[in-house]
């Protein structure tokens, strides 16, 4: 086919220069030419006939006969060597396979009447445009969908099919440590990966768990940086909501105490001695249960003790300030002997804790006291500290519901006080949160004895009722 080098020898054809760039498939910027392709003059056209019709009479020559008895598809088979011919001489690349790369395009690719811009639905005529994400954009159109400016930027992210400025879219999208207020960085692999709190959904770092961040003692939510815990005098921490209901002192949880008998009275559980509450510091409470001989204790931390023998322990008779640094000072406490007037000497429950907690611990506490008191003898461990979950459980639950009760009483107050029924709201809202925590720790709780105990005793409790499973336990010392 020598004809070939004879059809563009002289050739002129005038192409427009225009440049495509692009660095992904979905992020190119190209200018379109200025000026269509200009076709070849009449002279070039006598020249290219006249050299096919060489090439054709070398041809016919060369092979005598065989083209007049060849046959149609032979014919066809010509016609496509030849096409494919003039497409390789003519060397046109499609424009997507040569991202990266300057590239002369032909305009027959790219019509202009073909292309509405994606944006604003208008024809795009001549000049620059953008093709993005499968379809073409005026570049003044392509904006980012949260901060409706142009995206110029050569990288770009997609979100549900939209397109936005890389940094708008990690403000949006990317988790942010609910602890250091900083961007959760990506592992090794390169995927973000946090923790969350199972209760309170709070996302942190991983590094957190290992960076000695506090949590407060009660709800357990870690300390945020712009937030600050109060420190108690045994080095725990306490958070601001938390703190609002905190009982710091004997006398200050004496109603608490008064409640709780009165909800035991109401099941007919009613306790008739007068067994002593106090609140201590966890040092007091930790050599309380040395001289224990005997009893159950929840781990990691015990915040609760019913004591059987006579000892000297110091309770908090004041309640503590609140000084520079949010730390507690200022606390006053008092030797107490405990004297054995009956199965039970006293009622020990650690200080600074919210009402709820206070109220469940006790509420946990004084049915180790009902069972000592009303005879129940040689329990195992899961029935007698299942039992005693299932009595926080249901005094927590009774609180919540009543919380709601109060809550919707106060929303129908007169406008008078609707500001301060607002305040008492809001408070109202945590603690009830704060019990439904509550509540979760008991149901979720992982140890055998505390755990498995109340998810037994609470099957049983719900098949046939609490009095006839505290019944089948005094004769069986199990579960019905």
């Amino acid at each position: 086919m020598g004809w070939l080098k004879k059809i563009f020898k002289g050739s002129a054809l005038g192409i427009s220069e225009g440049q495509f760039h692009g660095k992904f498939n979905d992020d190119m910027i190209w200018n379109e030419p200025s000026k269509t392709l200009e076709g070849p003059s009449n002279h070039e056209n006598e020249d290219l006939d006249h050299a096919i019709a060489l090439s054709l009479s070398e041809e016919e020559h060369k092979k005598g006969k065989a083209i007049v008895i060849s046959d149609k598809k032979s014919h066809l088979e010509e016609d496509e060597q030849l096409a494919r011919a003039l497409q390789e001489s003519l060397n046109v690349d499609d424009p997507l396979n040569n991202i990266g790369q300057i590239y002369q395009p032909s305009p027959f690719f790219f019509p202009s009447s073909f292309r509405r811009c994606a944006g604003c639905n208008r024809e795009i005529a001549h000049g620059r445009f953008l093709s993005c994400m499968g379809v073409v954009w005026h570049q003044e159109c392509f904006r980012c969908h949260a901060c409706n400016k142009p995206i110029s930027d050569h990288e770009f992210s997609v979100y549900r099919n939209r397109p936005y400025h890389s940094s708008c879219y990690k403000e949006l999208h990317l988790p942010k440590c609910d602890v250091c207020k900083s961007f959760i960085p990506a592992n090794s692999y390169g995927l973000i990966e946090y923790r969350t709190h199972p209760f309170w959904l709070q996302k942190y770092c991983p590094s957190h768990e290992y960076d000695r961040t506090p949590r407060c003692c009660s709800c357990e939510r870690m300390e945020a940086r712009d937030t600050k815990y109060v420190t108690l005098d045994d080095g725990r921490k306490l958070c601001l909501e938390c703190l609002e209901s905190a009982i710091m002192d004997t006398n200050e949880c004496q109603p608490l105490y008064q409640a709780i008998k009165e909800f035991y009275e109401g099941l007919n559980m009613k306790i008739e001695q007068q067994i002593p509450l106090l609140l201590v510091e966890r040092q007091a409470l930790n050599e309380a249960m040395e001289g224990e001989r005997s009893g159950n204790h929840h781990v990691p931390e015990t915040r609760g003790l019913c004591l059987a023998e006579e000892q000297i322990v110091r309770t908090i008779v004041r309640r503590p300030t609140i000084g520079p640094g949010q730390i507690i000072r200022d606390m006053v406490t008092q030797p107490y002997r405990l004297v054995s007037l009956c199965e039970v000497t006293a009622i020990l429950i650690l200080y600074g804790l919210p009402r709820l907690l206070t109220g469940t611990i006790l509420a946990h506490e004084m049915m180790h006291a009902w069972l000592r008191l009303n005879g129940f003898r040689g329990l195992s461990h899961e029935v007698e500290e299942g039992i005693c979950q299932i009595l926080a459980h249901m005094w927590l639950d009774s609180e919540i519901m009543s919380g709601l009760s109060n809550t919707n009483a106060s929303s129908s107050s007169s406008s008078s006080t609707s500001r301060a029924s607002n305040r008492k709201g809001a408070r109202s809202e945590f603690e009830r949160k704060l019990g439904l925590f509550f509540k979760h720790q008991i149901e979720s709780d992982a140890s055998h004895a505390y755990g498995d105990g109340f998810r037994a005793g609470n099957r049983a409790v719900h098949a046939f009722g609490l009095k006839r499973t505290l019944d089948h336990i005094r004769l069986t010392g199990r579960f019905p």
